[in-house]
């Protein structure tokens, strides 16, 4: 077994304890309040915007707590700068065309400065089934929450909610499934099951040594989360299930799927090249764009493995099984996709025995605006945790809706099911 500790880049800069306020920028006039650390990515957000603003007084930034998001206050005007320390600062009055290119400029920059995820996290290799597999930790404790990712993604896409809901007392394990991120790769379709992918969530647990957890993840990996309750029921606290993959989307996905893995099959030759290419391309640290960036650099025969062995095995458990699933579940669906149609999200939660639904705004909520989404995760899994998520009042639950999620009518009682379709007959007299 590997292990490696990873912690925020050598690039990051301190700004503040080893450069004083007497010291600042000639050119851009920022000057800093001791002991706060800024990334490379959110000091030069700063200083681009100063140098723009031409001439803006002075800048003063303070150290704060601001989790998640934090404020660049310029004169009149507040900045968001994302979740990674807490900003505020007063300006002189401050004249010229830089204005108005500030203004353009600041909220682009500190959007995607907020993306940069370089909080600290911990990297191990395990065996299983004969491949190797790698996943992370993020946090400490007992409350262990498992998320995996989308097809042909990796963990990199969730890393920045794992290191949220580990600021909240849970302990992140991301795992790559096989065929996937830094994870061995199996070359045949046959290891590619969506049951199978379920046994490397179990092994992980195994691994660890962990009796139970709450099992997540995006698409593929809400699926997979669904495959593990219908597994080992015993070993899951509940389910936090984000765009989930039902009957109602097969069409969708089959016809989206079935033409990718013949175009990979037909240009994996011409298309290796760009993948080694793609592969040697520096990382990013906004964990979407290299997970992409990772699956573009995938060989073109390990992705058409995986396409392989999605299609010809099981997408999700039976409806019956779902019905027999008693962890508590959270269901967050979209619409505007015909292969995460919201209606998917709408059906599992009425298969489901006891889950909520929370209707994302878009498909990537999540994962550029993610406050209020990872508030309702975060939430849930306190009430797994305090034994209250399968028993909560029905006033505590009107609450959860009104701020965000939403539970669909319920399903009509089987009684009344078997009297609209096969109606049993009358008892004889006796």
């Amino acid at each position: 077994m590997h292990h490696q500790r990873h912690r925020g880049s050598d690039a990051d800069v301190e700004i503040g304890s080893r450069r004083s306020a007497e010291n600042a920028s000639p050119r851009t006039g920022i000057s800093a309040d001791p002991a706060i650390g800024l990334t490379t990515g959110r000091a030069a957000a700063i200083r681009l915007a100063a140098a723009a603003a031409k001439t803006i007084g002075t800048l003063r930034v303070g150290a704060g707590r601001g989790w998640p998001g934090a404020t660049v206050t310029i004169g009149n005007e507040s900045h968001r700068t994302g979740a990674r320390a807490s900003l505020s600062g007063d300006v002189a009055p401050w004249a010229g065309p830089g204005c108005a290119v500030l203004r353009a400029v600041s909220h682009p920059i500190s959007t995607i400065a907020g993306l940069v995820e370089r909080r600290p996290f911990d990297e191990e290799w395990f065996e299983h089934n004969g491949s190797r597999l790698r996943f992370e930790t993020h946090g400490t404790g007992s409350h262990v929450v498992v998320l995996t990712h989308g097809l042909l993604l990796d963990s990199q896409m969730n890393r920045r909610l794992a290191a949220d809901l580990a600021q909240r007392g849970n302990r992140v394990l991301l795992l790559d499934l096989p065929g996937h991120g830094r994870s061995d790769k199996p070359r045949h379709a046959t290891a590619h099951r969506m049951d199978l992918y379920a046994s490397s969530v179990v092994a992980l647990l195994d691994h660890l040594q962990i009796g139970s957890a709450v099992i997540g993840g995006v698409s593929l990996g809400a699926n997979v989360a669904l495959h593990v309750a219908e597994l080992v029921p015993e070993r899951v606290d509940g389910l936090v299930l984000e765009m989930p993959v039902l009957e109602w989307a097969v069409p969708a996905a089959a016809f989206a799927f079935v033409p990718m893995l013949i175009g990979v099959r037909a240009t994996s030759a011409a298309m290796r090249p760009v993948a080694a290419t793609i592969r040697r391309l520096p990382r990013t640290h906004i964990g979407t764009l290299d997970s992409f960036l990772a699956a573009a650099g995938t060989d073109p025969t390990e992705v058409a493995a995986v396409l392989h062995g999605i299609l010809t095995g099981p997408i999700a458990p039976a409806i019956d099984a779902r019905r027999a699933m008693v962890a508590p579940a959270l269901v967050i669906g979209h619409q505007l996709d015909a292969i995460h149609p919201f209606a998917d999200a709408a059906h599992l939660v009425r298969d489901l025995p006891d889950a909520r639904l929370v209707r994302a705004r878009s498909v990537t909520e999540l994962r550029l605006a993610p406050t209020r989404l990872t508030a309702a995760i975060a939430d849930f899994l306190d009430e797994v945790w305090a034994g209250t998520a399968r028993t909560a009042p029905r006033s505590a639950r009107a609450d959860t809706r009104r701020r965000g999620s939403e539970r669909p009518a319920p399903r009509p009682a089987r009684a009344d099911t078997r009297r609209r379709g096969s109606e049993r007959p009358a008892p004889r007299p006796a």
